[in-house]
């Protein structure tokens, strides 16, 4: 078969079924981070633009003049909003007398969540997209392409050098209720969790959990003052428009969770949350006051709640955060893919990450030991 390549400097250049049906048929539960409508807001919001340093550069696999891959992959002037920190190498780089940037990046703008990546149903196929991938390199005069948050076979498949990082994510061992969450900790854990959740409550703090239908702008108005709030604290400016969640709220409402925390019939906190095949994913948080355990209640108890009711196998919180650990969200590894085309920082960059990736393992058991769940639970 005779593959062909060639690259869309705009979402709007594909049709969003032909798009998702690439992500469809890797045959993984349903991501809405990889859907046409997810990727098309960052981009018609301004969220992720080449004025962002985000430029569309996104890969088309064609066979026989049908679509049968794709890869969400932008040209990137800096490394901001992508999670996996490459400013040393970037650095290094330079001091030798490279230009790092641009680079190519592959991945969800802004959004530190595991998902396919090469949207492909075959090992050959998603190949023939990373071959592109070097050859889009190598066109643009860019130093390398980089796959974050990957899948686990698109790391066994690549020949990249790989890096590994740790999330932690709550695993739903089919509880049917809460409680039965809080039966399988430690007896102290268990008593903290409750003298947590129990101060919220007491505090006049109660939760609504709006999706679909249920979502008003009144809503997403809240939400956006508590993101930009985090934001400008965090990072000094948020990199979400207002635009975006206009647009998700019009194309895909029934991804959104979005819970909202109420004190004297107001509004006080929100965690923007989507919801998965087979997860429920954590995005963005805010609030405009201050709570004792408000962050949690709201971005991990309430999700956990959510997605015991609903059937769901996992919530992923987001990127760091080890007081997570204690919350009952366990150690995870991430994987990420990386082509530097200059030999010399390739070479030296894969030695660096042998000894990374040794460093990651050991620290993963360590945390493992340190999960809230009883003995018996662990092993």
């Amino acid at each position: 078969m005779t593959f062909a390549l060639r690259t869309l400097t705009s979402l709007k250049d594909i049709a969003a079924t032909d798009w998702n049906a690439c992500a469809a048929i890797t045959g993984q539960p349903y991501n809405p981070f990889t859907s046409h409508e997810f990727l098309v807001a960052l981009e018609l919001s301004g969220s992720a633009t080449a004025k962002t340093g985000w430029a569309a550069q996104h890969l088309v696999l064609e066979a026989d003049n049908k679509i049968i891959g794709a890869v969400p992959c932008y040209l990137k002037s800096h490394s901001m909003g992508e999670y996996v920190f490459d400013h040393a190498w970037a650095d290094a780089y330079g001091r030798a007398g490279g230009d790092y940037y641009p680079k190519l990046q592959v991945s969800v703008p802004f959004t530190p969540a595991t998902g396919p990546r090469l949207l492909a149903a075959t090992a050959a196929h998603r190949q023939a997209l990373a071959q592109g991938l070097v050859e889009l390199c190598k066109q643009r005069h860019t130093s390398s392409v980089h796959i974050t948050f990957a899948l686990d076979y698109e790391a066994d498949e690549c020949t990249w050098l790989k890096r590994n990082d740790i999330q932690f994510h709550w695993m739903n061992n089919s509880y049917a209720t809460f409680d039965d969450f809080l039966a399988s900790l430690s007896s102290a854990k268990r008593k903290n969790m409750r003298k947590e959740r129990k101060s919220v409550a007491e505090a006049g703090i109660t939760f609504e959990h709006l999706t679909g239908s249920d979502l008003t702008d009144r809503h997403w108005d809240s939400f956006y003052q508590f993101y930009l709030d985090t934001g400008s604290r965090k990072w000094g400016q948020p990199y979400l428009t207002r635009k975006f969640f206009k647009l998700i709220h019009e194309t895909m409402s029934k991804d959104v969770l979005l819970i909202l925390a109420m004190r004297d019939g107001r509004a006080i906190a929100g965690a923007l949350n989507f919801i998965g095949g087979d997860a429920l994913y954590g995005r963005n948080w805010g609030c405009i006051e201050n709570h004792p355990n408000l962050h949690f209640e709201t971005c991990y108890y309430q999700a956990i709640d959510f997605a015991i009711t609903h059937g769901l196998k996992r919530v992923e919180a987001g990127a760091q955060g080890e007081h997570k650990l204690a919350r009952g969200y366990v150690p995870v590894k991430t994987n990420s893919l990386h082509y530097l085309a200059h030999p010399g920082l390739s070479r030296a960059v894969g030695e660096y990450l042998e000894h990374e990736r040794r460093a990651i393992d050991q620290n993963q058991q360590e945390l493992a030991e340190h999960t809230p769940f009883r003995h018996e639970e662990r092993e």
